[in-house]
């Protein structure tokens, strides 16, 4: 399983499974986080929610479907849009689908910033009950 999100150390997480998985079956996941729409400048109001949740829905498929384009032909592939705590729904998603082995991205906070943001990959490794690889 890759968990996804539009950052370059997703992207590369991705590039790593693909390089070390190319014939397994995929499960590409992505989170909507519900405390994105916050720092969204253009919130306001249950219109603009509404409106910043369909963009988000929209781009995380757009996000899947890019994904999936690069994986061979005949490999087998699942996408999840999923909605809340990015780790707790990553990991979810494994127990859910029994995976192997989850891959994902870390963006490197340090100090103030990853106290007060967390680490999605932190928790996932700590939790998870499958092997985890963290790519940078």
């Amino acid at each position: 399983m890759v968990a996804l999100d539009d950052s370059p150390q997703a992207q590369h997480a991705l590039e790593y499974a693909l390089s070390t998985h190319s014939d397994d079956a995929f499960v590409l996941v992505h989170v909507i986080d519900y405390s994105e729409s916050i720092t969204d400048p253009n919130r306001g109001g249950r219109r603009r929610l509404e409106g910043w949740y369909q963009k988000a829905t929209e781009d995380a498929e757009e996000l899947l479907s890019e994904a999936t384009e690069l994986l061979d032909d005949g490999v087998s592939v699942t996408t999840v849009v999923s909605e809340g705590k990015p780790a707790e729904e990553i990991l979810d998603c494994a127990d859910e689908r029994d995976v192997d082995q989850i891959v994902m991205g870390s963006h490197g906070r340090t100090g103030v910033a990853r106290v007060l943001l967390g680490s999605v990959a932190e928790q996932v490794v700590r939790r998870s009950e499958c092997p985890t690889t963290v790519v940078h």
